[in-house]
């Protein structure tokens, strides 16, 4: 059986409840009900569930969801800017990078990219998400200078920027320690970072899609750093490659111990892996998956909710992943967020996703209404910025454009 968005005609208490779930599955899920914590092994025995006892995990999910943060979903206005598709690391998983001296090669200045951010303000967003390669020029101030460059311009925006991975490359470029570097970029406007470049928190796993160039136990001491000195950080997912639900379940439960000691994470957001293109799949395609199955990302997201509930309450569905009209199902499967508007997505595109770069603010409040939920405009920081059951998105109106 496909898994399904939860149907609003039968509660999900009653799916919860039937006599035809096995008893392991049931008293896992009347834990994670009253909010008790689940095991790497519970995990793993609602991975591996199928039909009505597949169907009971989303509708466990679901009002988890509900008791933890009540029936709204979030979307946020923002921009991605993606300054350099030049990088040298060789990540398997990643059609994004190209050489230096290729002619689709791109480096931005600073002042482009404050170019970008200038007029991602203009059209409404709050955030601009600013992550490129590790470029070899790239010298000790660049990611300074990119940080100074767009506050000047645009002192109000949200500067949510670089990953582990950049953090890491600009500590070696600086000669700094991480939370020395992250200390200055948060002095001069770094409001928070993406919590990207975690694909799956394993050293074999790592080491089959990155060589482990950045290693499990520097991508936990980055994002630590990060929370020690005020960064936020959102954490991240890719799963459907070489991995298995044990990683998945293992994976999990690392970001709640790391959330149990800083609070530093805002969300958690589910990368399904885009295969088409990559090196990792075309070498390999007889052990290597074409990204999740549809009823894998239903269950990521239901299970993450209830193995990260009190501690990380911001489950992500990613658009540019799925599409709009599955992540909007995963609404009521465990997830409160869509994520943003985007324009300019390139990585994803990269790899051969065939949704759009751009998913207009009226879209986002039609598939959160469309899942029961009431929509709200988000910042980066999960609070209000417009309330669409108070502001109604108008008939005739003229959306913004925004972009993540």
């Amino acid at each position: 059986m496909s898994l399904n968005t939860i149907n609003e005609t039968s509660t999900s208490e009653a799916i919860i409840r039937s006599q035809q779930l096995n008893s392991e599955v049931q008293t896992i899920l009347n834990k994670a009900i009253l909010g008790e914590e689940l095991s790497v092994d519970e995990a793993c025995v609602l991975f591996a569930t199928e039909g009505e006892e597949a169907q009971a995990v989303l509708a466990a999910a679901d009002q988890v969801r509900e008791q933890r943060v009540g029936n709204t979903g979030s979307f946020v206005v923002t921009r991605n800017i993606n300054f350099t598709n030049v990088c040298y690391m060789g990540c398997r998983f990643c059609n994004f990078a190209t050489e230096k001296g290729s002619k689709d090669a791109e480096f931005l200045t600073v002042e482009q990219v404050a170019d970008r951010a200038e007029e991602a303000w203009q059209r409404g967003a709050t955030e601009v998400c600013i992550q490129g390669g590790l470029h070899p020029d790239i010298d000790a101030n660049y990611y300074r200078n990119l940080v100074i460059a767009v506050k000047k311009r645009v002192p109000e925006i949200h500067i949510h920027a670089f990953s582990p991975f950049e953090i890491w490359y600009g500590c070696k470029k600086a000669r700094l320690e991480p939370e020395v570097f992250l200390s200055e970029l948060k002095a001069l406007g770094l409001g928070s970072m993406p919590g990207t470049a975690a694909e799956i928190l394993d050293t074999e796993v790592r080491k089959q899609l990155t060589k482990n160039k950045l290693t499990t136990e520097e991508w936990v001491r980055i994002i630590r750093a990060a929370h020690s000195v005020g960064v936020p950080t959102t954490s991240t997912i890719m799963y459907g490659h070489v991995d298995q639900p044990i990683h998945w379940a293992n994976h999990l439960k690392l970001l709640r111990d790391i959330q149990k000691d800083t609070g530093g994470f805002t969300e958690f957001v589910p990368l399904g892996f885009i295969h088409y293109e990559t090196r990792l799949y075309k070498d390999n395609p007889d052990k290597v998956r074409p990204g999740p199955t549809r009823d894998e990302h239903f269950k990521m997201h239901a299970i993450a909710r209830l193995m990260l509930q009190g501690h990380i309450d911001n489950i992500q569905a990613s658009w540019v992943k799925m599409g709009p009209d599955v992540a909007a199902q995963m609404l009521r499967s465990g997830a409160n967020d869509l994520g943003g508007t985007l324009m300019n997505e390139s990585i994803s595109r990269a790899a051969g996703a065939t949704h759009g770069q751009e998913v207009m603010p009226e879209d986002m409040v039609a598939n959160i209404e469309a899942a029961g939920l009431s929509a709200i405009q988000r910042n980066t920081k999960y609070q209000t910025v417009r309330d669409y059951t108070q502001d109604p998105v108008q008939p005739n109106r003229i959306a913004i454009q925004g972009v993540a």
